[in-house]
Parts: structure tokens; C-alpha cells; sequence
């Protein structure tokens, strides 16, 4: 039986964008100041959910909601289970955007909207490809179960207690990356280099904050600042204008007395390619370290100044490391907080790392750079890299569809992200977003192209089916 898996999703194709608009239009951003028992991680991504799961309900596949932070749909019979891993939690939107990032707008082909490329766009293309198959009655041999996540961008507190209440998968996919495939990723810690707050001296850093979440590169930061006479703030001024013409920043100070603001303007990027960012954060510690800061403050600004700034590598932290397969480390500063006279002052690096390194051996290195200035280190978070190798029956058939679709080459990849494929041992990401699409997961005005999508789904649907049946 030869399906024409294209004319099937352009039969869909007004049904399938009414319902991503639908997930768009939800602010689903974690919030936890507004987290409760009946929403773990705040009411935006639990309303996404129960509306993903309402479209499954309609679309009659057997639902389940998992205490409103995850859920999934299942569809099929038999022995082995596959599973598709969504998620519609999305990153906080930032600044620069040119429209409403919750108001999706298709303009020169392309869809814009906070989720329309991470995650919303993919999941609903590969929700559609599993429609579609069940829609034509096609006969199938294993069953199916897509799962939807809702703390995938911060905790990943959704699938931690799927996993516990729920049935692993044998093998399957996230579409939540690149094609042709990403069968390998990095392992990934989040560390926390932390400083008590004492700031003596002529000049007091009251406060320092940049930073969203730790897997974005902070576009901006502030920091308040007392020094020891109006002469030594008129200074400060002058010099940034100077610092801001010498580096690819914007950013301006505010002077009340002898109390300086001083804010920086860079770029955000997804925290697994630092390089494509700016860090805000590290750009305001690096002019700050020119001024005579004392105590706990010099340690803190010091450190990000000399050991962070335009380093993604950890070279100058001293843990670097590089593997033949799997690429280098990478390392991003994702989070910044100072605030006198306090203690656990903090900066989160989140680092995506190859095999033949762990946390705990990069935890020595770093104790070693701060420890002498009465620093900590704290492994908050930390998971082994993950690989599959490119002769297992998954990879082999997901690469096999992608390139007849294609015509392109299919060869497997090793990324810095980390998404819901490393959950299975025999666990993938396959897409969304091809090798010509233009990467703004995580940036201000987010897009999927209209035609990306469409072909995204005619893979998923063939991928699948051949998967299953």
C-alpha cells in the first residue's frame, strides 16, 4: 500500500494550523511564583497541556493527565511501546520582539511566536503524523504513546514524574531539535559558583542581576552601584560610553548621587551555542572589573571577568575538554545574582559536555579557581551524556525517510542541547528544523517556516508508520 503522506497533511494542512495557533496563543512560560499542587509549574503550561490534550480527546486517542505536568496519548496495540516526547512549556519571552510573541502572525512564510519552532511547531507536526496514521486506519504492530511535557526549558520536573508513575517506552523520538538526526547529545550540569556578599571599599556593589533561565544566554544585566563621591559616578558614566563603542553592546547608566545603575544590552541565544550569543552578564562584569572593588564583590565580578567573559570553551576556567565523537565542552553563564551583604551570591554555568568528563570532575577544577577567594561550588543539576549509535534499526530507518524526503544525505550528530530522546536508551531527536533553517529557538522574534512545517509533518507521518507497522 503506497500512501501519499504529502497530499494526506495538505488535506490537514487548516486543521493543523488552527490547532498550533490554539497552543501559541498560551503563555506557557514557568512561573513559579504562581505554581500550586494543581499547577506544578504555574497555569500556562498547564493550560497548554490540557489543551494538547484536549485535541487528542477530540481526535479520539486515549488520553491521560498526569497531575496537570504531564500527560499523554496513546494510540495502537502490542508488545513494544514507542514513544513521541513533546513538550509546550515555553522560554520567557524577553525583549526585542516586533510582535506579540503570543499572538502568532504568519508574514513571508513564516510563523512567528514564542514555541513556534521550540517546541509547539515540531510537537503539533508530529501529533499530526500520528493523526494522520490512525485517521486512515493504517494496520500497526506496536503500540504508541505521545507524551507531552511542561518543564522541559527549566527541570524537566514533568517527565521526572511521568517516569515514576508511568511505563518507560522501548525506543522513540523528540521532535524537538534537527534533522536528519541528533543521536547523540552532551551531558549537561548546571554548577553554581557562589560568593558571600560583603563589598567594603570606595566602591559597593549593591546589587547585580542578569540572566532568565540558565539555558539561555542573558541578553541584559544591571547592576547598582555606591561610590564614594558624585566626581567618581560622573566617571563611571564616561567610561562605559567608552567600553560600550569598544564592544558589541548597548546599554546606558542612570546616575542619582553617588548611586550608579548601569545596565548592559547584548543578545540572547539558546545556552547549548553560547557563541551565538551575547552575554549581558559577563559584558557588565568585565567593565565593572576595571573599578576598585573590594571584598566578596571583587571575587564575584573578578572571576566572571577573567574566567567567563568570551570563553565558551571553560578553557580559562580549566575545564576544557574535547572528545572525538561527541566534540568539545561548551560553557554558559546563565545566571547572575549579587546582592550585599547576603550569602550564596551566585553564577549558574550551564555546560554541555562530551564523554570522559563528569560533574564531579569538573566541581575539583572549578573549586580550585574559587576556592582561594572564598568561593563555593554547588553541582545543582547534572546528566551523563547520551548516544546511540548509528547502526541501531531507529536511527538507521528515521535516516532512511529523512533522505528519501530529502534527497539529502542522513548522518548522525552529536548536539550540546539536551531534549527528551535521552529519557530511552534507544532514544533519538529527529527535527524539526532543517539543515537551511534559520535557528531563533530562544531569541526574540522565534519563527517556523510555514514549509517547514508541512515537510516536518510528511516525515514524521512516514517515520513513524514505518516504526510501527
Amino acid at each position: 500500500m503506497t500512501i501519499n503522506w504529502r497530499e494526506e497533511v495538505e488535506a490537514r494542512k487548516d486543521d493543523l494550523f488552527k490547532d498550533l495557533f490554539d497552543l501559541l496563543s498560551i503563555p506557557s512560560v514557568r512561573e513559579d511564583d504562581k505554581a500550586t499542587e494543581d499547577a506544578p509549574v504555574g497555569p500556562g503550561p498547564k493550560a497548554a497541556l490540557l489543551r494538547f490534550l484536549e485535541i487528542g480527546e477530540r481526535d479520539g486517542f486515549k488520553s491521560k493527565n498526569i497531575e496537570n505536568i504531564a500527560g499523554h496519548l496513546e494510540f495502537g496495540e502490542g508488545d513494544e511501546t514507542m514513544g513521541i516526547f513533546g513538550h509546550v512549556d515555553v522560554v520567557p519571552v524577553g525583549t526585542g520582539w516586533d510582535t506579540d510573541p503570543f499572538t502568532p502572525v504568519i508574514k513571508d512564510g513564516k510563523l512567528f511566536a514564542r514555541g513556534s519552532s521550540d517546541d509547539k511547531g515540531p510537537s503539533v507536526a508530529a501529533y499530526y503524523a500520528l493523526k494522520m496514521i490512525k485517521e486512515l486506519g493504517l494496520p500497526v504492530s506496536k503500540r504508541v504513546r505521545f507524551i507531552i511535557g511542561t518543564d522541559e526549558e527549566s527541570g524537566w520536573q514533568c517527565m521526572d514524574r511521568y517516569m515514576e508513575v508511568e511505563e518507560k517506552p522501548d525506543f522513540g523520538f523528540a521532535p524537538d531539535a534537527e534533522f536528519p538526526i541528533i543521536n547523540g547529545e552532551k551531558g549537561n550540569a548546571s554548577i553554581n559558583l557562589e560568593f558571600n556578599g560583603t563589598t567594603p571599599g570606595a566602591y559597593q556593589l549593591t546589587n547585580f542581576k542578569s540572566g532568565l533561565r540558565v539555558n539561555m544566554v542573558p541578553e541584559s544585566a544591571t547592576a547598582v552601584i555606591e561610590v564614594s563621591d558624585e566626581e567618581a559616578a560622573a566617571k563611571m558614566e564616561v567610561d562605559f560610553i567608552d567600553f560600550a563603542e569598544k564592544n558589541p553592546i548597548s546599554g546606558s547608566v542612570e546616575l542619582d548621587g553617588k548611586t550608579v545603575t548601569v545596565i548592559v544590552k547584548g543578545k540572547s541565544a539558546h545556552g547549548a551555542s553560547p557563541k551565538s550569543g551575547i552575554n549581558g552578564g559577563t559584558y557588565l562584569a568585565a567593565f565593572l572589573n576595571n573599578f576598585a572593588f573590594e571584598g566578596d564583590a571583587k571575587a564575584f565580578l573578578n572571576t566572571i571577568a577573567t574566567s567567563i567573559h568570551e570563553d565558551t570553551t571553560g578553557g580559562k576556567l580549566g575545564i576544557a575538554h574535547t572528545d572525538d565523537v561527541m566534540g568539545e565542552l561548551t560553557v554558559n553563564a546563565g545566571l547572575f545574582s549579587f546582592v550585599a551583604g547576603e550569602e550564596g551570591n551566585y553564577v549558574t554555568l550551564n555546560i554541555r559536555y562530551p564523554k570522559g568528563t563528569t560533574a564531579d570532575d569538573m566541581k575539583v577544577k572549578l573549586e580550585e579557581l574559587v576556592s582561594p577567594a572564598g568561593g563555593l561550588v554547588v553541582v545543582s543539576k547534572a546528566s551523563q551524556p547520551h548516544y546511540v549509535p548509528e547502526d541501531d534499526e531507529l536511527v538507521k530507518t528515521l535516516l532512511a525517510v529523512y533522505t528519501e524526503h530529502t534527497g539529502l544525505e542522513g548522518k548522525g550528530k552529536v548536539i550540546g542541547g539536551g531534549t527528551f530522546g535521552r529519557i530511552l536508551e534507544r532514544g533519538v531527536a529527529f527535527g524539526a528544523m532543517f539543515p537551511h533553517s534559520v535557528d531563533t529557538m530562544h531569541q526574540a522574534n522565534e519563527f517556523m517556516a510555514v514549509d517547514d512545517i508541512i515537510n516536518a509533518t510528511v516525515i514524521y507521518a512516514d517515520a513513524i508508520y514505518r516504526l510501527i507497522k
